[in-house]
């Protein structure tokens, strides 16, 4: 039987085989639906279901929004706490997320429910998208260098929105996850954040620790962080670990000499001259023209350096580019920028930034002459003082103190979350542990035996007794040689 299903509540028509029948669960009534990321032709079978709540919570009998929860289903007697599925971003949807980590939940789905929330202002969830001339997600329009572009940008976007965006915070998320919580009767969950989700994860923990199984965080964001502030250094550290790896093998040197030196005479040339460079469509195959300039070689530098397989492209990659061949750099920044625009909704992210981290941001000169340099930080001060601010609570930046049972993945070499964040939540949760990942970038929960570590941990709620050795068997990847991958 089924223990997280009330058996009053559990509809005959939820028996497996039944594929176009309703399910129940707690209150709330799924349909069979697909999720699938958008912009890959993979898909997973789920039941999916809307939960109307309050837009805020202060005005209970106000506009209500709907919230697009996904269940992926055990029918073989799951366990009561379900798992639910955090996105990161901010500004990606769980239901868009999850199906490009399926697989990493194989394990744990033989015992557990999955429940996906998109998170409010993300995916089906009244999604707050801001929108390009070209009619696509983004983040600007325009020069990037130009503040007032910017400032232009999310006004129009702001504009375009049926939402009070003062309510679209990390805060209000919490509260809808525990109101699914209550609608699918489940006494207590476990929660799984990637990234910006593990803030979620702990500021859930945080409100609601009666509530709360288990955590686990991939890519751990700490409480005290003031997102963006320390983007530039941690790309810098991981550019500086991924290219002494180079400098490691005798091939990469000799065909690729110094990655370091290539960006930086790119940077300087980029900033005193940018042009326009013709290309192939990486998607379409079509002509292109587009711009290329610091901001564009630093945005997909950075997206290079999130996984191991991509930053081993680098020195191949930036030596083509030093070459007078930038046509292969800006083919790709076409193709990431315009995937991350699409799966992150800028609207949403501004909501949170503007909220949480905004008020304590301040560009540090220091990284004027690093890689991505003060841009972000400057993008996001101008943007959001353009942008209506919600009400974080006092404590919102306080560590999670807790005896909650917790699992903390890292990457060595993340740019954005590096190691050394896990290590400082782990100081104040007694029962957690922090396993680094040798050689691996941003968003780990899939590499080696990760999946199972996971798993076994929501068994037995006991991080510090995993046999994690199965993880010494990751390696780096090396540099490639050429487009045909690495030396033998």
């Amino acid at each position: 039987m089924n223990r997280l299903l009330v058996l009053p509540l559990l509809a005959a028509s939820a028996l497996p085989g039944v594929a176009d029948a309703k399910r129940t669960l707690g209150t709330l009534v799924f349909e069979p639906c697909a999720l699938s990321p958008g912009h890959l032709a993979l898909t997973v079978e789920a039941q999916c279901a809307r939960l109307e709540v309050p837009e805020d919570r202060a005005k209970p009998d106000g506009r209500k929004i709907a919230l697009h929860v996904a269940w992926v289903p055990n029918d073989a007697g799951a366990e009561p706490d379900p798992v639910f599925f955090l996105a990161g971003g901010p500004g990606q949807a769980a239901s868009e997320s999850y199906p490009l980590l399926h697989s990493a939940f194989a394990e744990t789905r033989r015992k557990r429910h999955l429940i996906l929330v998109d998170q409010r202002g993300t995916g089906r969830s009244n999604r707050l998208a801001c929108k390009t001339g070209d009619g696509e997600s983004g983040f600007s329009d325009g020069d990037p260098d130009d503040p007032a572009a910017s400032v232009a940008f999310v006004k129009r976007c702001r504009a375009s929105l049926d939402a009070d965006v003062r309510h679209y915070t990390t805060t209000d998320a919490v509260a809808d996850l525990e109101a699914v919580r209550e609608a699918i009767a489940a006494e207590r969950i476990d929660l799984v954040g990637v990234s910006y989700g593990t803030r979620v994860a702990q500021q859930y923990a945080k409100r609601h620790p009666a509530r709360t199984r288990a955590i686990v965080l991939d890519g751990v964001v700490p409480n005290t962080l003031t997102l963006g502030a320390e983007h530039a250094k941690n790309l810098e550290a991981a550019l500086d670990a991924h290219f002494a790896r180079c400098a490691a093998e005798p091939t990469c040197v000799d065909r690729f000499g110094s990655p370091r030196v290539h960006l930086d005479a790119l940077l300087a040339e980029a900033r005193a001259n940018p042009k326009t460079v013709r290309y192939r469509d990486p998607q379409s195959h079509a002509l292109r023209e587009d711009r290329f300039d610091a901001a564009t070689l630093a945005a997909v530098v950075r997206l290079y350096a999130y996984a191991p397989n991509t930053a081993a492209l680098l020195p191949l990659a930036l030596n083509e580019a030093a070459q007078g061949r930038p046509e292969e750099l800006i083919a790709q920044a076409r193709m990431l920028t315009s995937l991350v625009g699409e799966s992150i909704m800028h609207g949403m992210q501004l909501s949170v930034t503007c909220t949480e981290d905004a008020p304590k941001l301040s560009a540090d000169r220091a990284d004027a002459s690093t890689t991505l340099g003060t841009a972000l930080v400057d993008l996001l001060i101008a943007q959001c003082a353009a942008w209506e601010r919600g009400e974080a609570p006092a404590d919102f930046n306080a560590p999670l103190a807790t005896e909650v049972p917790a699992l903390m993945l890292s990457g060595e070499l993340d740019p954005v979350t590096p190691p050394r964040y896990g290590d400082e939540v782990a100081k104040t949760l007694p029962n957690a542990r922090h396993l680094v990942l040798r050689g691996q970038g941003h968003n780990v929960i899939g590499q080696g035996c990760a999946p199972k570590l996971l798993a076994r941990f929501l068994d037995r709620l006991d991080a510090k007794g995993l046999d994690a050795k199965c993880l010494d068997s990751l390696t780096y990847v090396p540099p490639f040689a050429g487009y045909y991958g690495w030396e033998p």
